[in-house]
């Protein structure tokens, strides 16, 4: 196996969006345990970040949580992640954690509660401007955990109101990317409950608006690739949250339990991203790639190394699919000599061809052995300590100047 010139392009050109909460102490909401040197503020989320994009060359932006990572001059912030090779990446607000938010955010039944959330959604907006981001990452914890509890098609209204006023604030050139999940916190009914519902909401909205497939949030078996596919096919597959799961949304490194999975939805993203329909290949090629983990016991930054790996991996195995050889199979009916051309690239040991790829770029063959090598995670324990553990999610970090 080697470099083409076509491979080459093609891996060069992958990217992969880091959150600044996976380099952080999260975990359940259970329990936190605190790691030695984990991030204390957004600066040292970024000084991280910046270290798996050295390693890797293909991690370049930084997805922002608000008011997690929330600062008093966002221009300083994107100067800081400039001068490390970084740029500020998707916005994500947040909605599920305030005390009155009990009742849900844009859904609550309280029209002061509602207008709370869309307020909050829209500064998120102004913070794009000042960031240069592209995306509005928008998760909702709204729904319901009994029947009658509230009115179900009042909620759907509610949620489709604010959607399209924070739609209708953004900018040229940037986008709402709407995120889905079959459960939790809420357990009757969740408001936006799978990528139907997102859709929905979507066409009705507006052009900026487009569905956020996140690995995790569906039920046990579903065919996640299919759904890649219709929304590709359909304009409106915005980017991805990628994670692992074993039962739930267990967040873990993606890649790690489910990796044909993985490789399927990748072989669905390459095929789209030549497809001869002009929609399905302009969308797959504005696809954003975001890793959404918590890493509650992993070391933080080996964590995200592996994730991009292994992101890196499904993908180049995806681009060694014989195409012409997989759409003679499909046309002439052979079931499984099509499906032996897809596990057949599934089963090729890239690494090899990656090494080849980092040794053309300058980077280190191997990565996570760099890393150890590098003394970074001792140097950070050292400088940032150790942090007390605690449960639930991270909270708003505390004020910080360079």
């Amino acid at each position: 196996m080697t470099l083409t010139p076509d491979l080459l392009d093609a891996l060069n050109s992958q990217r992969i969006e880091t959150p600044s909460w996976g380099y952080g102490n999260s975990g359940t909401r259970f329990k936190t345990f605190a790691a030695q040197g984990a991030a204390r503020t957004i600066w040292e989320k970024l000084d991280d970040a910046a270290e798996v994009h050295r390693l890797t060359g293909i991690a370049p932006s930084v997805a922002l949580h608000i008011p997690w990572d929330e600062v008093e001059d966002y221009g300083e912030l994107k100067r800081f992640a400039d001068e490390r090779g970084l740029e500020i990446g998707a916005i994500n607000p947040n909605v599920f954690q305030d005390e009155g938010y009990k009742l849900g955010s844009v859904t609550s039944p309280d029209e002061k509660t509602r207008e709370q959330a869309t307020q909050h959604l829209l500064d998120c907006v102004q913070i794009m401007k000042q960031t240069g981001s592209r995306d509005l990452s928008l998760w909702f914890a709204d729904g319901t955990n009994y029947a009658g509890q509230d009115d179900l098609r009042a909620r759907k209204h509610r949620m489709r109101a604010a959607l399209k006023r924070v739609h209708d604030a953004l900018p040229e050139g940037t986008r709402m990317l709407v995120e889905y999940k079959l459960f939790e916190p809420a357990f009757y009914a969740t408001d936006l409950f799978d990528w139907g519902a997102a859709y929905a909401h979507c066409l009705a909205i507006g052009d900026k608006a487009q569905v956020l497939v996140d690995l995790g949030h569906h039920a046990q078996g579903v065919n996640i690739e299919q759904i890649v596919a219709f929304l590709l096919d359909e304009g409106r597959l915005g980017g991805f949250h990628f994670n692992a799961r074993r039962y739930a949304d267990d967040d873990l490194i993606v890649g790690t339990s489910n990796p044909f999975e993985l490789f399927c939805i990748y072989a669905e993203l390459v095929s789209a991203a030549t497809s001869s329909d002009a929609l399905t290949r302009s969308t797959a090629q504005s696809v954003a790639y975001m890793i959404d983990q918590s890493h509650n016991i992993e070391p933080k930054v080996e964590a995200m190394l592996q994730s991009v790996l292994n992101c890196q991996e499904a993908y180049a195995k995806a681009l060694l699919i014989d195409r012409d050889l997989l759409r003679e199979a499909q046309a002439a009916g052979d079931v499984l000599g099509a499906h032996r051309v897809l596990t057949d690239a599934f089963k090729t040991d890239v690494r090899p061809l990656l090494s080849d790829l980092r040794a053309e770029q300058g980077l280190s063959t191997d990565p996570i052995k760099a890393h150890r090598q590098s003394g970074y995670q001792h140097r950070v324990a050292q400088e940032r300590g150790t942090q007390s553990g605690g449960g639930g999610y991270p909270v708003k970090e505390k004020a910080h100047s360079v």
